[in-house]
């Protein structure tokens, strides 16, 4: 992944600002690419169960600040834990495009053979998981993180949730044992305002989450306005405290889900003036607009970017359409792992 990055507890620099962008812009081409085959053989008629990509799909455009930001921190070795809205949390993380695509699309060449899906992401080689439970992540992560430390390293785990989990047990019994044991993990909220089609104004008493650290004697900060640049500066304190030994630290990210909850959603729930407001403030054109306002990089430099992004997504869309399904005979293969 971004190896270049790999002791980044440090001021942001341009070449962070770049790679963030890179990130971000593969992110929102491959969630383009997916929404397209995911529509595929589920119209004019939505069905879920038809097309090549049967099932749910939540799409996460809109929070790839939120990824970049805390990812361009991190080793392979750190661990993350991610939410049934994680692509682009896996993209910034390094998960293996290919594979991921092809797992996706329920293929043999997939991460775990197909039998995962999108909802289920694992990638060893990059100690990238996920969960369609809600909070599911955070007490795994917070194991990961005592493994660490068991092992003398200082390796992390970071732990991404959305802003309805904290009112699930997980998230204080979580926060609770972490601050007992002083856990090198980081916790990350991403407020989008909405759990599934229930504001957060009608499901949680207070208005800042980050505010709940405060009962578990650990710092919380909420992070406004969907930028890269300040997530960044605030992760980059909350690892550099986790891999000192300094315990856990909760990070809230004010940030916006431009699509529905999942694809097929009709969002009766929003006002055309609030989507209307979310693309407006859509976090890519903003971004690219500042790199070349700022003179961090040129027209030339921003599009060689694109390019090279674009160039990653079709590969793993041909990888995963080339390959091949499993073999119906391998159905109770490789459910369980021996020791």
């Amino acid at each position: 992944m971004n190896e270049i990055f790999e002791d980044v507890d440090m001021p942001i620099t341009n070449d962070h600002r770049l790679w963030m962008y890179e990130q971000m812009y593969k992110s929102r081409l491959f969630e383009e690419a997916i929404k397209a085959a995911y529509m595929e053989g589920k119209q004019p008629v939505f069905n879920m169960a038809n097309g090549p990509i049967p099932g749910e799909m939540h799409l996460s455009s809109g929070q790839e600040p939120c990824a970049v930001g805390v990812c361009a921190h991190l080793r392979a070795a750190d661990v993350v834990t991610a939410t049934h809205r994680l692509h682009h949390i896996a993209i910034a993380k390094g998960v293996d495009l290919n594979r991921m695509t092809a797992e996706i699309f329920g293929m043999e060449t997939g991460l775990s053979n197909g039998r995962g899906g999108h909802m289920h992401i694992f990638d060893a080689a990059v100690n990238f998981s996920c969960s369609g439970i809600i909070a599911q992540g955070m007490g795994p992560a917070v194991g990961a993180a005592e493994a660490a430390r068991m092992r003398g390293t200082d390796n992390i785990a970071v732990s991404f949730i959305g802003e309805g989990a904290v009112n699930q047990g997980a998230f204080h019994e979580s926060l609770n044992l972490a601050a007992v044991w002083n856990s090198p993990v980081v916790f990350v909220i991403e407020d989008n305002g909405w759990g599934i089609s229930v504001s957060k104004k009608s499901s949680t008493a207070i208005q800042d989450n980050a505010a709940r650290a405060a009962a578990y004697g650990i710092p919380g900060v909420r992070v406004r306005g969907n930028d890269p640049d300040a997530i960044h500066e605030i992760a980059g304190e909350a690892v550099a405290r986790a891999r000192q030994g300094n315990g856990p630290t909760l990070i809230e990210i004010e940030t916006v889900r431009l699509e529905g909850h999942f694809m097929g959603d009709a969002e009766g729930y929003r006002t055309e003036q609030e989507k209307k407001i979310n693309v407006e403030n859509d976090p890519i054109p903003r971004y690219r607009a500042q790199l070349l306002d700022r003179r961090i990089a040129s027209d030339r430099e921003v599009a060689a970017i694109e390019d090279c992004a674009q160039l990653a997504v079709n590969d793993a869309f041909t990888f995963a359409r080339g390959s091949k399904l499993p073999s119906p005979g391998d159905a109770f293969t490789k459910v369980f792992v021996e020791a």
